[in-house]
């Protein structure tokens, strides 16, 4: 349904538009949603918001406060629960979207085969936007995604690494928007004396931190091997990783095997990761696959050194040598030696703590939504 066109060229309604992603827990897709979510043109955009896990809903109320209503729950056990599909026809063939934006390749699959069963004048037009590299999804997932994608849809990347992994087909149809954060937000979370003293740092210990999903791809096994070598090196360090996710108990299994003890602390999730943050003395984000992380981008608001492994947009956010070290991914011994030469040096940690500053001042939520406004227009033929 496209929307009535004025002479002057604007809109005489807002899009219609529904958000769907898979989970609307503490991930990076999901909190970059929000940040659209609240930094959108109301004038343009009304907003639904759809996700289809249940036990994913930390952020549900903030994108409800954002003014996304409704959102709703599809109800289901996993991304291959075929029933969503149905009930999201349903909501499609009730509520008249003029566009869908889409955040996972799985759900896109889903979301495109309800959008074929519907008749031609209530299918809304289709955006995804491609959170990670290729490699990152499963086998199975690459392959529906890139038999259903349609010519008709754009895709979004959030870096250009992500974009150059995208295949030849899909990738002619994507443009790379940078999503951004509000910076001014997140460094009035901060609340350095507070955090630390939470966390048991004393005034002489170096806090070394990251916050991330306990998942695979983000490094884990490799940050805890690393974490050994440095506090062997450098005993008045400690490290402190906010997340949670389906490998917690190996890991933490892990962790007793190394002997790393109260040196390595894991403190689930937080919704106050950006106040926990505000503690560390450096950031570390030793991930195997990334596309533009979130956390990457407050820690660099909080005028945290980074150290980082250079995978997916990570090189695209920061500058190796000046606000953050970057290493190869898989290797802890490279990792560890990156942290040790940082902690070691304070006066190295403050001149990259104000490059990181100077750095998150371009990341700018608000002209990334604009950029995200203008494809929707484009999207519905105006």
């Amino acid at each position: 349904m496209i929307p009535a066109q004025r002479s002057d060229g604007r809109i005489d309604r807002p899009l219609t538009v529904l958000w769907l992603i898979k989970g609307l827990g503490a991930g990076g897709a999901e909190r970059l949603l929000v940040e659209q979510a609240r930094h959108r043109d109301p004038g343009l955009v009304a907003p639904a918001v759809a996700y289809l896990l249940p036990g994913k809903s930390d952020l549900a109320a903030c994108v409800d406060a954002a003014g996304c209503r409704p959102v709703r729950c599809l109800g289901a056990r996993s991304s291959w629960d075929p029933r969503w599909v149905f009930r999201l026809r349903r909501m499609l063939r009730s509520d008249h979207f003029d566009l869908i934006h889409i955040h996972s390749p799985l759900v896109a699959v889903g979301a495109r085969l309800a959008v074929l069963t519907l008749p031609r004048s209530h299918r809304p037009r289709i955006v995804v936007t491609e959170h990670n590299v290729w490699a990152s999804h499963a086998p199975l997932t690459r392959t529906a995604d890139r038999l259903t994608a349609g010519r008709g849809e754009i895709h979004l990347a959030v870096s250009e690494a992500v974009q150059a992994t995208l295949p030849p087909a899909i990738r002619a149809r994507s443009r790379v928007v940078r999503y951004g954060i509000d910076t001014a937000a997140v460094r009035a979370q901060a609340a350095r004396p507070a955090a630390r003293a939470e966390l048991g740092a004393g005034a002489e210990e170096i806090v070394i931190g990251t916050v991330a999903n306990l998942r695979a791809t983000k490094g884990y096994p490799d940050l805890l091997v690393a974490a050994q070598r440095v506090v062997d090196r450098v005993p008045t360090v400690r490290f402190v990783a906010a997340g949670r996710g389906p490998l917690e108990t190996e890991l933490r299994e892990q962790q007793a095997r190394l002997g790393l003890g109260d040196r390595f602390a894991f403190l689930g999730f937080r919704p106050d990761a950006v106040r926990v943050m505000s503690a560390f003395d450096v950031f570390c984000l030793p991930s195997h696959h990334e596309g533009l992380p979130v956390a990457l981008m407050e820690a660099l608001a909080l005028g945290l050194p980074v150290v980082a492994t250079r995978v997916g947009g990570v090189a695209e956010l920061v500058t190796d040598g000046v606000d953050a070290v970057l290493v190869p991914a898989g290797e802890p011994a490279a990792l560890a030696d990156a942290l040790v030469a940082l902690a070691k040096d304070p006066a190295r940690r403050a001149a990259m703590s104000r490059a990181a500053c100077a750095r998150a001042d371009a990341l700018d939520a608000t002209a990334a939504v604009r950029a995200i406004e203008a494809v929707y227009r484009e999207a519905v033929g105006r």
